[in-house]
């Protein structure tokens, strides 16, 4: 009588069987397993010296299970952190901060990237300056262990960010800078390693402008070198690396921080680079067609004219009226009087401007210290106070962007020194009187309505 006369003893044989291979395959994958855990590990050690050498798309790797197929096995351990190259590595990718208090007070959703969190520089200029000179060292114009060095006319924040990233590349850098600036930037230029050769205020046409004798000084160091190095003049104005850098950072990070919900950028302009290169991002790469593009321009500066009448000129302009030689106003790091290339890369994507005073710069920066715990330079000020009038122009729950460039700590001596002076730090209210706490008020802008 065969089995197949008979299910149930069948059946109980094939149990049986099945059973028997069972504990065969798993004391083979009791001998197997050491060999793959192993395997495991050499290849978690691999990923690891890859991660370090930049590799982070190869964080976690893959094994075979045999009868399960690929399985993923994560390390929690090393996609914990992140192992940046040198200093040039804590440039970008910095936080987009809801101002809670502007939000507040304007109905909309005011966000403000938070440059000052850069880690060469401090400033939006970290990424320009890491941009023009890894493209001078494509170009062949700066090569690593030369000895050559930067040069550069800036009012401050773009030298600090050249002189930061020269050190840690092997480079050295010379900043004409002009002598009018807060006292705190040449510390920090001269503690950084550079040369600074502080220039009288001059018109853009004088070749002694701070500009045009930064790159005599190149050519002078290039022609006259009795060894190999050579002089690099970065020439941030007119550079298009300068807006290229914003392009593929900054545009890219407001874009994905925000979901692609974006309503109105709203931006100084001291090259143009930041406000070019957002805005080609954004309106170009991105189509968002029904983004409003804003400067915001401190008193003396030409834009704000040039945006509204198509004409670059300012009342400072006339003879005897000028204090200085950027803008007539405390205000350091934007606002231009001559078009530069890095401005016209993006000026026709640009829809308003705003003029801001320096009183109204004086009270956004201690409002926002005093409500948000956010302590801020001059030119982020202007940008604030540019991005709640644009708030008001635009409807209820609309996000406005706008950048916040540096920290007050390198405006200590002068934009800060100023707010002291103007009685508004630390004022004393007498007791049972009700605190002004009305932004619109204190900025002038009260009466303003939404929409209008």
């Amino acid at each position: 009588m065969s089995l197949s006369d008979h299910p149930r003893a069948y059946g109980t044989a094939a149990l049986t069987a099945a059973f028997v291979v069972g504990i065969l395959v798993t004391l083979g994958f009791k001998d197997l397993y050491p060999e793959l855990e192993a395997q495991y590990q050499r290849r978690r050690k691999q990923n690891r010296r890859q991660t370090t050498d930049g590799d982070s798309s190869s964080s976690s790797r893959r094994r075979s299970s045999m009868f399960f197929g690929p399985v993923q096995l994560e390390d929690h351990e090393s996609s914990s952190s992140t192992i940046v190259e040198g200093i040039e590595g804590c440039i970008g990718n910095t936080p987009l901060i809801k101002i809670k208090s502007l939000s507040e007070a304007t109905g909309c959703t005011i966000l403000a990237k938070a440059e000052f969190l850069n880690g060469a520089g401090g400033s939006p200029k970290d990424r320009v300056a890491l941009n023009m000179i890894e493209d001078a060292e494509q170009k062949g114009l700066l090569v690593p262990g030369r000895g050559d060095t930067i040069y550069e006319g800036t009012v401050g924040s773009t030298g600090i960010s050249i002189a930061a990233l020269a050190r840690a590349k092997g480079y050295k850098a010379h900043i004409c800078m002009p002598n009018d600036q807060a006292e705190e930037k040449y510390s920090l230029l001269h503690h950084l390693g550079a040369t600074v050769e502080p220039v009288t205020p001059a018109p853009i046409v004088s070749p002694d402008h701070f500009v045009n004798l930064a790159r005599r000084r190149a050519l002078e160091y290039t022609n006259d070198s009795s060894s190999e190095s050579r002089g690099f003049f970065a020439d941030q104005f007119e550079s298009p690396a300068n807006y290229e850098a914003h392009v593929k950072t900054t545009g890219p990070e407001i874009f994905f921080q925000t979901g692609g919900r974006v309503d109105a950028f709203v931006a100084g302009a001291g090259t143009g680079g930041t406000v070019s290169g957002v805005a080609k991002y954004l309106k170009e790469e991105r189509h968002l067609t029904d983004l409003r593009v804003v400067i915001a321009d401190p008193y003396g500066s030409g834009l704000y004219n040039r945006v509204h009448y198509g004409v670059m000129y300012s009342p400072t302009e006339k003879e005897g009226t000028r204090r200085r030689s950027q803008v007539d106003s405390i205000v350091e790091g934007i606002g231009m009087n001559r078009l530069t290339k890095n401005f016209l890369a993006g000026q026709g994507l640009i829809d308003d401007a705003v003029r801001v005073t320096d009183a109204q710069a004086l009270v956004m920066a201690n409002w926002l210290v005093e409500h948000d715990g956010i302590f801020i330079g001059s030119s982020s000020a202007v940008n604030c106070v540019a991005a709640v009038v644009t708030a008001l122009k635009m409807p209820e729950g609309s996000r406005v962007v706008t950048v916040l460039c540096d920290s007050g700590t390198r405006h200590l001596s002068k934009f800060w020194k100023a707010v002291k002076e103007s009685g508004l730090e630390n004022q004393e209210v007498m007791a049972g009187e009700p605190q002004e706490e009305d932004l619109l008020a204190k900025l002038g802008l009260q009466g303003r309505e939404k929409g209008v």
